[in-house]
């Protein structure tokens, strides 16, 4: 049987009785096509669907010089931020017409540099960049989020990870806690030092000391290429309960690495939260599962991705010039890991952890 001809834009019109402009203009869900009438664009569609039209792309391309794509660079996809992050930028797009492809650079500096090259050869409008070390602007709007360097056409999204720092330690405080462990951030990661710094000020003005002793960076190898996983929290929780000193509370750099302390505490002989208060970061949507469910400093995940999206359509269609950095705010989310220590509160020596090994290769 012969195969059918794909169904073109003439005929279409010819078949709805329409100018191709029209039914272009309906299709493309172009702003001009706020004047058609709801009953001739749902004509539109419905023939389109029917008769099974697809635009031709190349043409579309030649006639607009517009591809309708970007691209989306993350350092991996993994449950947590990145995916969360992702799936908002996703959907945003999917609204907007716009097709995109998603790179995973994982760190590496050669890719951090090709791939925006290639990806432009194959007419991409424009990037969002997922705590990526951009080293200079690109001949496209970009938006990248947990940006710091100042470059032309790159608008950066930070998250106040200061104000984040001071949400975890005054919940802790309030709650009566004095002696607080910490994950500290992987020295590869953009938001260390800055939340580091937010801790530190934090700590200051309400009056608690930063003991170096109940402060574990985290340092898990091979980072930055490698997702977080929970292995690495329950090692470095360990490491922590080894140093035998007394501690009431863990404000963990991550849901991830909580996760893992509150097993490895629990292995311990340790309960959350009688005997350890834990404090994630993130608000990934297994925080809200666990057993206790985890208190955290949540990353409004989902708005960012949508924000960027919107963001970087906003400078394709050139409807404003280069917005300034965006800073977002985090905010805390209280759940059952979190209670006031009671003065029996002392740390024991650790029990020995149920037969579990934990490698951090």
């Amino acid at each position: 049987m012969e195969k059918s001809k794909p169904v073109s834009l003439k005929f279409l019109a010819n078949h709805l009785k329409l100018s191709p402009t029209t039914i272009s203009l309906v299709l493309n869900n172009s702003p001009r096509a706020s004047s058609i009438p709801k009953t001739t664009k749902d004509r539109v569609l419905k023939a389109a669907r029917t008769l099974n039209y697809r635009p031709n792309f190349y043409a579309r391309y030649l006639s607009n010089k517009r591809s309708f794509t970007v691209a989306v660079m993350v350092p991996e996809i993994s449950e947590g931020y990145g995916a969360s992050v992702l799936a908002a930028i996703e959907s945003r797009l999917a609204r907007e017409g716009y097709l995109h492809f998603v790179a995973s650079h994982r760190w590496s500096a050669e890719l951090i540099e090709e791939t925006p090259r290639l990806l432009m050869e194959r007419g991409i409008e424009g990037f969002i960049l997922v705590n990526m070390p951009l080293e200079h602007g690109l001949p496209v709007p970009v938006v990248n989020i947990g940006g710091r360097k100042k470059l032309l056409g790159v608008v950066n999204m930070l998250l106040d990870n200061r104000r984040a720092g001071w949400l975890a330690l005054e919940h802790l405080a309030e709650l009566g806690h004095e002696r607080i462990a910490i994950f500290k951030g992987h020295p590869g990661s953009a938001d260390t030092e800055d939340r580091w710094k937010g801790i530190h000020q934090a700590a200051a003005r309400l009056g608690l000391t930063i003991h170096p002793e109940l402060t574990v960076q985290l340092q898990r190898r091979p980072f930055p290429s490698a997702p977080p996983i929970p292995e690495e929290g329950y090692m470095y929780a360990q490491k922590l309960l080894g140093r035998n000193q007394r501690f009431s509370a863990l404000f963990a750099f991550n849901d991830i690495s909580a996760i893992g302390a509150m097993s490895a505490f629990r292995d311990a002989g340790l309960r959350v939260p009688e005997d350890v208060s834990i404090i994630g970061f993130d608000d990934i949507q297994a925080a809200a599962f666990m057993n206790p469910p985890l208190t955290t400093v949540r990353q409004p995940l989902h708005h960012m991705g949508d924000l960027a999206a919107k963001t970087l359509l906003r400078r394709i269609k050139e409807e404003d010039t280069v917005p300034e950095d965006i800073l977002v705010q985090p905010e805390l989310v209280v759940r059952e890991s979190t209670c006031s220590p009671s003065r029996e509160t002392r740390h024991p020596r650790p029990q020995p952890a149920s037969g579990r090994e934990i490698s951090a290769h």
